[in-house]
């Protein structure tokens, strides 16, 4: 038996802002039922563990930014734009409300010493994600060597996240200044592959 909509929406959005700014490890469930006002008996039916919950809670961030990402790809109007259109998507995910201290997905795994497998498998999806569609991006600057840029701005991206731990407000637009330096770097790589 599944939980009712808001009744869900209570308990990821609870799950959220206390396993992602707080800790999962220093979060108990009873903490997390208090806060969205929900019994254990009907959380348990949904999500049979704390690890079960998490993964709703990363996967449920993850679609948020996916499309938040998707968005500013599409306002885009050239293709180094496009690509990276990851770093005001960034910067428009840590300007909500429901911004955690950093990367939801990095301190989950940084919490885990081997992260359970419904948890892992969400991680996994995130990072192929930003993998996959930054390479999907490149493509049209870089051709072939599209996935070795995007490994090189997947390392950029994290840094940029990592940042945020140390206090860098302005740790954006230094990223944004290495990517766009990279990827111009890589330009004269492609056009020599191409003649």
């Amino acid at each position: 038996m599944g939980l009712r909509p808001a009744t869900r929406q209570r308990l990821l959005d609870a799950a959220e802002e206390l396993f992602f700014t707080q800790g999962i490890a220093a979060t108990p469930v009873d903490a997390v039922l208090a806060h969205a006002g929900v019994s254990s008996a009907t959380m348990y039916r949904a999500y049979p563990t704390k690890e079960a919950l998490v993964a709703a809670a990363l996967e449920r961030r993850l679609a948020t930014w996916v499309e938040l990402w998707e968005g500013e790809i599409s306002r885009a109007t050239t293709d180094e734009d496009r690509l990276l259109a990851v770093f005001p998507a960034l910067a428009a995910f840590r300007a909500r409300s429901d911004a955690s201290r950093w990367c939801a997905f990095l301190g989950t795994t940084a919490e885990y010493r081997t992260p359970p497998e419904e948890v892992a498998v969400v991680v996994q999806r995130d990072t192929e994600r930003l993998r996959t569609r930054l390479t999907e991006l490149a493509e049209p600057l870089v051709g072939a060597r599209a996935g070795a840029l995007a490994e090189q701005l997947l390392l950029i991206v994290s840094g940029d996240l990592a940042m945020r731990l140390r206090g860098a407000d302005d740790a954006t637009s230094t990223a944004v200044r290495a990517a766009r330096a990279v990827v111009r770097a890589e330009l004269p790589a492609a056009a020599d592959v191409a003649g």
